[in-house]
């Protein structure tokens, strides 16, 4: 059931979570932030919205994988909610991954990355993709893509598994990096079965990602990861170990956990741990300041749902300080309304948050008097 349109119960309530006039497929009125914090829609009919990026001008491009389309969100009256939603690609092979880079936005669909030259200007007349490299194994299975520059400049990456569970070598359940012109491919990290979510630490530029578990192993097995890389070449484990301390029963037989990378925290079974980033505003309060966002996408092969929210893993260095809800009730009893996908900081420091369920993107704001009242 799709979300339902009760968008005037919510703005007529004083809840911090709201809703505006106009949204067509979000009632946020049942979801819970933390107090002073709010939930608004920043850009409805935005089907399957996935991954998002942040163009020079403000525009924000979001992925998808429902309709082979991108998108780009236009907030020209910078009234916090975009008035125009432009398609800018379509009928491209599940679309998932956006990046934008020197005024070119970069797309990753499954066996290919596209770049669309200076995009901004020229969203209602977008220019013909070139192609950067169609070299990437053209499997659907884990072939959507989360991509993302580093601070090196490299584009950054996943090939995912293509399978549940499977032993493919080093070609596949790995992250790689190369120039923005598709050359130079590297391995940066394996063992990791589907990354659809990674950010690079402010202040150490240490790469930080999400790593979904493998699934037929019962409701709470094995976790969802977060992980970090220490060091080029690093293996996290897939298929042979899960969670850092379970061996798998058909591809662990002879292998050692200990020879793996663990997890810096388990996320929990089925969650769904895709897009993250880390905070970098100055909006939130400050115990949410370069803390990491994920957006836990939820279970679809657990006896009871687990997931569909938004987390918030606050840090000291390296090591996890708490891991706990920033959005919450995306559902309840069963019954789902959302299913967040990816997350973004904006200059302001709001944080935006793909839904591609409801096929909407949400503004979540903090504002210090609310949280006196």
């Amino acid at each position: 059931m799709r979300l339902a349109a009760h968008v005037l119960l919510a703005c007529l309530c004083p809840a911090v979570v709201t809703a505006c006039a106009g949204a067509k497929s979000a009632d946020l009125s049942q979801l819970s932030l933390p107090p002073g914090f709010r939930i608004d829609v920043y850009a409805a009919d935005v089907p399957g919205a996935r991954e998002l990026a942040l163009g020079a001008k403000g525009t924000v491009f979001v992925g998808s994988r429902d309709k082979g389309s991108v998108y780009a969100l236009v907030d020209a009256d910078h009234d916090q909610r975009a008035e125009r939603v432009v398609v800018i690609a379509r009928k491209l092979e599940q679309p998932s991954g956006v990046a934008f880079r020197d005024g070119d936005l970069y797309v990753g669909a499954i066996s290919r990355i596209l770049r669309f030259r200076d995009i901004e200007s020229h969203l209602d007349d977008p220019p013909k993709p070139e192609l950067v490299t169609d070299k990437l194994p053209g499997e659907t299975h884990h072939g959507w893509k989360f991509i993302a520059f580093g601070p090196d400049g490299r584009l950054y990456v996943p090939i995912g598994a293509p399978c549940n569970i499977c032993d493919k070598g080093r070609d596949y359940a790995k992250l790689i990096s190369m120039k923005p012109d598709g050359s130079d491919w590297q391995d940066v990290a394996y063992g990791i079965r589907n990354t659809v979510g990674f950010d690079w630490q402010p202040g150490t530029s240490a790469l930080w990602f999400t790593d979904n578990g493998r699934d037929m192993l019962g409701d709470n097995l094995p976790s969802d990861e977060l992980n970090r890389v220490t060091k080029p070449g690093e293996h996290f484990g897939y298929p042979y170990c899960h969670q850092g301390d379970t061996l798998d029963p058909e591809f662990g037989k002879g292998k050692s956990c200990s020879d793996y990378t663990p997890p810096v925290l388990k996320l929990g079974a089925h969650v769904a741990s895709i897009g993250m980033r880390f905070y970098t505003g100055s909006m939130f309060p400050a115990e949410y300041r370069n803390a990491i966002i994920i957006a836990q996408h939820g279970s679809w092969n657990r006896s009871r749902k687990s997931g569909y929210r938004v987390m918030a893993v606050r840090l000291d260095g390296d090591r996890v300080q708490s891991y706990e809800p920033l959005i919450d009730g995306f559902q309840r009893d069963e019954r789902v309304s959302g299913r967040p996908a990816d997350v973004l900081v904006m200059p302001d420091g709001a944080l935006l948050v793909a839904d591609d369920y409801a096929g909407a993107v949400y503004r979540v704001s903090y504002a210090a008097a609310a949280s006196q009242r």
